[in-house]
């Protein structure tokens, strides 16, 4: 079976700290390199993989200003579909404008959607469900007026987050630095439960960060990290009592959330988006309503065995099922497509 995958190129794949799509387009392209598939990844030059790694991207757009996003994104694209012949599945991670050129090549096209954002992007999305096979990355995620070929949540690569038995008394914050993740609401409930802080992530919105978050910042009860990645990012999360994930929108997925969970440490969530599908309540995590529902449930997380947390994530949440799920799903698209592929 030839894949071709579509990476984004705001960040390189993998990503350096932040940029979860490209981080979950570099886990499913190893995994399937693992399994005997002959992946091509397109992807910035900079991007590191097992696969064959096709690229005209000079720089990631976030990285480096001097690379134009859109230019750049359509000598990308124009890069893939030129060879879509090549190919028997070409699997999508970079959003809609692949889907401009899905009428164009016969190679059946898959997109994984990273988020169904806003209802202005459904034209790019509406007329092509009979050609494009869209992927949810939830059940709470999917929009109710596209055809979707499947729901598969992402999986992590255990190996970056292992156990954290004992944890520690501190609380943690780990996403984008903007009103819809809620670094604001884990600081006001680590004030009322006297806790520790830590919170790591990329400033998306500079204008909350100033008003919000930096006049908290103390070094000491309240401790601002930035962006981490590697190791550091499975040693913040593991080292933690809980995980505050206190959003104010309906969460996709929430890699983080799962990621501190493998390490162990348990999650107190706001109950909006995939967060009853991902957060086990009284197993892994508590789902809470407001900031007093989780300032409540920080004492409740000692009750809960951090072992018990990891091993439950281990088993639903692996990039090994992932990758099983994007193979099966290939699959029944080349039988009903009268292609087999090559594996």
């Amino acid at each position: 079976m030839r894949i071709a995958m579509l990476a984004p190129i705001a960040w390189r794949t993998p990503p350096r700290h932040y940029g979860p799509w490209e981080l979950v387009t570099s886990l499913l392209t190893e995994a399937l390199v693992a399994r005997g598939l002959d992946v091509t990844l397109f992807a910035t030059r900079d991007s590191l993989t097992t696969a064959k790694l096709e690229a005209v991207v000079p720089a990631p757009y976030s990285e480096d200003p001097s690379v134009d996003a859109k230019v750049w994104e359509y000598r990308h694209l124009s890069h893939l579909f030129a060879r879509a012949g090549d190919f028997d599945i070409i699997h999508n991670q970079a959003d809609f404008p692949a889907h401009a050129f899905a009428p164009l090549v016969d190679t059946p096209i898959v997109t994984t959607i990273h988020g169904f954002s806003s209802e202005r992007i459904l034209p790019m999305y509406k007329p092509y469900d009979e050609r494009v096979h869209f992927v949810a990355i939830s059940e709470a995620d999917r929009h109710p007026g596209l055809a979707y070929a499947a729901t598969i949540h992402h999986g992590i690569r255990f190996d970056d987050f292992p156990l954290d038995s004992a944890g520690s008394d501190d609380l943690v914050f780990f996403g984008r630095i903007h009103p819809d993740k809620g670094a604001r609401e884990a600081i006001a409930v680590a004030r009322v439960t006297g806790r520790r802080l830590h919170i790591y992530g990329v400033v998306q919105d500079e204008a909350y960060h100033r008003e919000h978050i930096l006049p908290a910042v103390d070094g000491e009860h309240i401790l601002f990290h930035g962006a981490v990645g590697g190791a550091d990012r499975g040693r913040a999360l593991g080292g933690a009592h809980a995980l505050l994930h206190l959003i104010n929108f309906d969460e996709p997925f929430g890699l983080s959330v799962v990621e501190a969970m493998a390490c162990g440490t348990p999650v107190i969530a706001v109950r909006r988006g995939s967060m009853a599908e991902i957060v086990e309540e009284g197993r892994t995590g508590f789902l809470i309503e407001d900031e007093a529902g989780a300032a409540a449930a920080v004492p409740r997380i000692a009750g809960l065995d951090r072992a018990a947390v990891s091993a439950n994530t281990r088993a639903r949440f692996s990039v090994e099922r992932m990758a099983d799920d994007y193979i099966a799903l290939y699959r029944r698209i080349l039988r009903r497509s009268g292609a087999t592929g090559r594996a």
